[in-house]
């Protein structure tokens, strides 16, 4: 049986432009070609490709991976068998917790008080999740569910996508680059609900932990690549609206100060979910930073500033993705208006 680009595309969930890219670097070339001169793939192909999948699970790089192939002695059955270890580890892991817990409840059940060692063993083991969500956070954000195992695979997939393009070096304003942000953005907003208070979170436990980096392979360039290339999506509707020396200065600072948006974002939702009115005290320190990361990128010149809120009125899609609606921007906007003088 032979298998188009297409669909082995579909099949192995990998972009028809990562297997053309592969096919370029000649590091998985289809061993046939139709009359019409569509690439077409056997199972030693398919067989190969899995090795290619295997190698990049575990962190090397396409050129590495082309070297260890390249080696005769590298066989599938000992990959496969490398990916069996790994997940043996991985459960032998979660059956360590596990009967570290049922240790200590046994204890606490017979009225006994655990050693200090029982417990920081326990607590070493124990999810870092906790350090940043409560038990119903937990609940509500997909990835951390179990029952939902096809998300983190999800994630896995686009990540690896992500990092694909990263070495491909596909520029930020490229279609692909900006299919992957929209994707990405798409993900994030169901798996938080919409709720900019999981995503602020979010942000803190990767910013704060490097083996939840590791894990998820969601690292900084990752992350800054997906900025890039969803930027450039605002970037063209803005550009409609602007002189270009505003569209410039835009342009230029939109990404610097972005990353303090989130949690800023997270306090004003609190505030209006607990009902707070926009004329309390507490707000004013919350729009005068608001205000200020709008100056960043807009500049001073009201004028500036009232065509960049008529595109942000006129262009639902300039909104997609910020965890911002039109309720806050309301809310933002009685509070904004306490700070001029009357």
């Amino acid at each position: 049986m032979l298998l188009k680009v297409g669909e082995l595309s579909k099949r192995c969930g990998l972009t028809v432009r990562t297997l053309h890219h592969y096919d370029a670097i000649g590091l998985l070339k289809p061993s046939a070609r139709s009359d019409a001169g569509y690439r077409l793939y056997n199972r030693n192909d398919i067989a190969r490709l899995h090795q290619i999948q295997a190698l990049r699970r575990f962190g090397l790089s396409l050129a590495d991976i082309g070297i260890v192939l390249a080696n005769p002695g590298s066989h599938l059955a000992a990959i496969v068998d490398s990916q069996i270890q790994m997940l043996e580890r991985q459960i032998s892991q979660s059956a360590a917790l596990r009967d570290r817990l049922v240790h200590l409840q046994t204890q606490l059940q017979r009225g006994e008080e655990p050693e200090l060692a029982d417990w920081l063993t326990t607590l070493e083991m124990m999810t870092m999740y906790d350090k940043y969500f409560t038990k119903e956070e937990q609940q509500r954000i997909r990835l951390f569910r179990g029952v939902e195992n096809s998300t983190a695979d999800e994630w896995a997939a686009l990540v690896q996508s992500v990092e694909e393009a990263m070495e491909m070096k596909i520029p930020p304003y490229s279609p692909g680059a900006q299919n992957l942000a929209k994707r990405w953005i798409t993900m994030v907003l169901r798996d938080t609900h919409g709720d900019a208070r999981l995503l602020a979170k979010l942000n803190a436990m990767h910013d704060s932990e490097p083996a939840v980096q590791a894990q998820t392979g969601v690292t900084p360039k990752v992350i800054r690549f997906i900025q890039e290339a969803f930027a450039e999506t605002k970037f063209a509707i803005y550009q409609k609206y602007l002189s270009p020396d505003e569209f410039r200065f835009l342009r230029e600072n939109y990404l610097k100060r972005t990353h303090e948006y989130p949690a800023l974002i997270a306090a004003i939702r609190q505030h209006m979910e607990d009902g707070t009115p926009p004329d309390d005290p507490r707000i004013l320190p919350l729009a005068l930073h608001w205000l200020e990361l709008f100056r960043s990128y807009a500049g001073d010149n009201p004028e500036t500033h009232a065509k960049i809120r008529e595109a942000n009125a006129r262009e639902p899609e300039l909104l997609l993705g910020s965890f911002i609606d039109q309720h806050l921007l309301g809310y933002i906007k009685e509070a904004m208006f306490n700070l001029q003088p009357h």
